[in-house]
């Protein structure tokens, strides 16, 4: 028998969460935002569960391709673009949109040596400093794709760094929002600055293309609850406690003795380590469920296993089900308690456990 530890996708969650998506952007087109194996979910199941979407976005050229090989046959967007000559082949081969966000990337279209034409995807820094142009050279940068004979379409696009926080003191949503109208008013082509904060949060900047991504799988960016804005869970991490220990007050549990007992307690051990991609920097009391009922964890997450609270539920024992986050638990509670964001959790699923797909 496999180690008790499951992960279990709930198709039904990704697709109602796609749903809550297009609802807040009733006028947009929706990229489906898969990278990181649809975080941690599988592109498999993203193909199928995101059917409804107009696109599927992603960084990974040769995960595009694998997009394709599974059927997806609507448009595919590379959010990092191309990153040497041989992928433009690639985009070239199996029909990809890609991101320009560099004059090198302008460079390499200026060089092909393919007959092709693509939809690109113009990236502006409005503030981000990561990728992009700045505001100051983005016009030149469109002017310059714009004379190429391999560039079909041009969408205008940038990423906020708070559109989460309303008062961010360094820099602003509305600030971003005015350097990206500013640099973009009379240019041609569609406009897409929506991630998952800004479609939940400022329906009037859904414009052409919005780019929902960790709220499809049932997390927020922000601070608000889920929950609140309709999301449900599509991972639900479970196991099953494999030992119980009982100790006395001033006793230890696990590496580096971080946790001592005050009392006498009852500790119960589960099969789930920071190998199977739990956060070992959890602390004492991040959240867990046991048969249905709230405790914490106890001791230094190790490899394998951590340990539980089974105070609050005195009949649990050996084989009672554990839940580490989704169903009942919310995956953003508990990388808050981790110091950490559901987005990492949900990535870090490990290969070594089973996974499982319901609805």
């Amino acid at each position: 028998m496999p180690r008790p530890i499951v992960a279990t996708i709930d198709m039904s969650a990704l697709r109602h969460n796609l749903a809550i998506a297009r609802s807040h952007a009733p006028h947009a087109r929706v990229w489906a935002v898969v990278k990181a194996q649809a975080y941690g979910h599988g592109l498999d199941r993203a193909v199928r569960a995101f059917a409804d979407a107009d696109g599927l976005a992603l960084v990974e050229v040769d995960y595009a391709a694998h997009l394709r090989r599974l059927g997806w046959q609507k448009p595919i967007l590379l959010l990092e673009g191309f990153f040497d000559a041989g992928d433009i082949a690639v985009m070239a081969e199996q029909q990809l949109q890609c991101v320009v966000h560099c004059h090198e990337q302008i460079r390499m279209l200026e060089n092909i040596g393919v007959e092709a034409q693509f939809d690109v995807h113009l990236k502006m820094n409005s503030g981000m400093n990561r990728l992009g142009f700045k505001p100051e050279a983005y016009r030149a940068a469109y002017t310059r794709l714009s004379r190429l004979a391999c560039v079909r379409s041009m969408t205008c696009m940038t990423h906020f760094a708070n559109a989460d926080d309303e008062g961010n003191p360094h820099l602003s949503l509305a600030e971003q929002i005015r350097r990206f109208k500013a640099a973009t008013t009379g240019l041609a082509g569609a406009r897409s600055v929506s991630n998952s904060a800004v479609d939940l949060l400022h329906e009037e900047l859904a414009f052409d293309w919005v780019r929902p991504g960790v709220m499809l799988y049932g997390g927020t960016p922000g601070t608000r609850a889920a929950a609140e804005f309709g999301l449900r869970p599509a991972m639900t991490l479970e196991s099953r406690i494999i030992g119980v220990q009982d100790i006395g007050s001033g006793d230890a549990v696990g590496y580096g003795s971080r946790f001592v007992a005050d009392r006498p307690m009852k500790i119960g051990v589960v099969a789930c380590g920071y190998a199977d991609g739990y956060p070992r920097q959890a602390p004492d009391a991040t959240p867990v469920m046991v048969n249905g009922v709230r405790t914490g964890t106890v001791g230094r997450v190790s490899m394998d296993m951590l340990a539980v609270d089974l105070t609050p539920v005195p009949r649990a024992g050996i084989g009672s089900r554990v839940i580490l986050w989704g169903e009942s638990l919310p995956i953003d509670e508990v990388a808050a308690a981790a110091g950490t964001t559901g987005y990492e959790l949900m990535c870090a699923l490990a290969p070594r456990v089973t996974v499982r797909e319901m609805g």
